[in-house]
């Protein structure tokens, strides 16, 4: 369910999967060192598949095993605090110092995890900045602390150079490199952040792991992470109390085909672990099933709730848009839900930027919808009733 992120979208194909840019990631040359000794388990990956961190004496590993979909190469990068350089690796290809003090990131979702970890003057540099709901980094863009570098798909490298960060924090959906490879031949190194790949919703929420590692703050990272993980199988265990699994419809048309979650998805996932039963649920596949309109009214029709309707927060805009609509269930009922209601000050979503890293109060959000004698004194944050 991606604070506004114009690329990942939750409840559709433009929803969960929004207009990615197309760059890539190379496996990392030779970067092996000659210090092999793990020294702490401390730091381990918990539920997130795409990345790895491995800590060693004198030095952590990063490693990014799904920069993009289907991936076959991987990053892997050397991170030696600054007071502890390593003499025999500082020249090695992908060997940083840490903690960063510049960075650049390239999606909002990353905003609320460099905020988390108190790094949000960190950040000098984004992509169309206006998409940034966070009060917090919205102050820091207005005082000029944050520049634009252009757009997701083709960044002002005279910029880039000019504000030199320690890295750039990338996404891809494809191995095409053009944009990075002028970037890095410019000497900036690309880090691909793979969180929207995530099946799991606490396997996207994890990767604020990835950025307490760049910052040396493994421990604060650990430790949000750990409340973050806590608070989301409590919700779960309250969910289970139902004996009631509701039937939910999600997605929308668009192009005149419904776009909806599949089966594996992380969004399944929230339904399945909110106790309801979504109608595509054994589908398969982590990203989004694109169906006729016949073929979702047959299956949904008489669905109990229908859970998020794109960009549309009435239902009049609803019955506007395509009166077979008003032929659903929860339509008929008055049980549709978005989380499109709530922006911020520049009109971006704030579901798409805070959702990845609060997958708690989205399944409270869930609950309170499907289960309301569950959590009787709850107010939802993100899902509202659309009127």
């Amino acid at each position: 369910m991606h604070p506004y992120n114009p690329r990942i979208n939750w409840y559709f194909l433009a929803i969960f999967l929004l207009s990615l840019c197309h760059v890539s990631c190379e496996k990392s040359k030779n970067t092996k060192s000659n210090i092999t000794k793990i020294i702490s388990p401390s730091h381990t990956v918990k539920y997130a598949k795409g990345f790895d961190i491995q800590v060693f004496d004198g030095y952590k590993k990063l490693i990014i095993k799904s920069p993009y979909p289907d991936a076959e190469n991987y990053q892997e990068f050397i991170l030696a605090s600054k007071n502890n350089i390593l003499k025999n690796d500082l020249n090695r290809p992908n060997t940083m110092t840490i903690p960063f003090e510049k960075i650049v990131v390239t999606s909002t979702t990353h905003i609320p995890m460099l905020e988390l970890i108190n790094e949000e003057k960190s950040l000098i540099g984004f992509p169309h900045s206006d998409y940034i709901s966070s009060p917090k980094t919205r102050e820091l863009i207005r005082n000029g602390h944050i520049k634009e570098v252009g757009n997701e798909q083709d960044f002002n490298t005279e910029i880039l150079i000019d504000l030199q960060p320690e890295a750039i924090i990338g996404f891809s959906m494809g191995n095409s490199t053009k944009m990075y490879n002028i970037i890095e031949k410019n000497g900036i190194p690309v880090i691909y952040n793979g969180d929207w790949l995530e099946e799991t919703p606490l396997g996207r929420a994890e990767w604020i792991k990835f950025f307490g590692v760049l910052f040396d703050k493994d421990e604060l990272a650990d430790s949000i992470f750990n409340d973050i993980e806590s608070k989301y199988l409590q919700a779960k265990k309250i969910a289970k109390k139902s004996n009631r699994r509701p039937n939910i419809l999600t997605g929308i048309l668009f192009k005149d085909k419904w776009n909806l979650p599949a089966g594996e998805s992380f969004t399944a996932q929230l339904l399945k672990d909110a106790n309801t039963h979504y109608i595509w649920g054994d589908s398969k596949g982590q990203g989004s099933l694109i169906l006729s309109f016949e073929s979702v009214f047959e299956k949904a029709q008489k669905a109990d709730y229908w859970i998020g309707s794109g960009y549309y927060t009435t239902l009049t805009d609803l019955a506007e848009a395509n009166n077979h609509y008003t032929k659903f269930k929860p339509f008929k009922d008055n049980e549709i839900y978005t989380f499109s209601k709530k922006r911020g000050e520049t009109g971006g979503v704030l579901y798409f930027e805070l959702a990845p890293v609060q997958p708690h109060i989205v399944l409270q959000d869930l609950i309170k919808v499907a289960h309301p004698e569950l959590l009787l004194d709850y107010q939802p944050f993100f899902l509202e009733k659309i009127e």
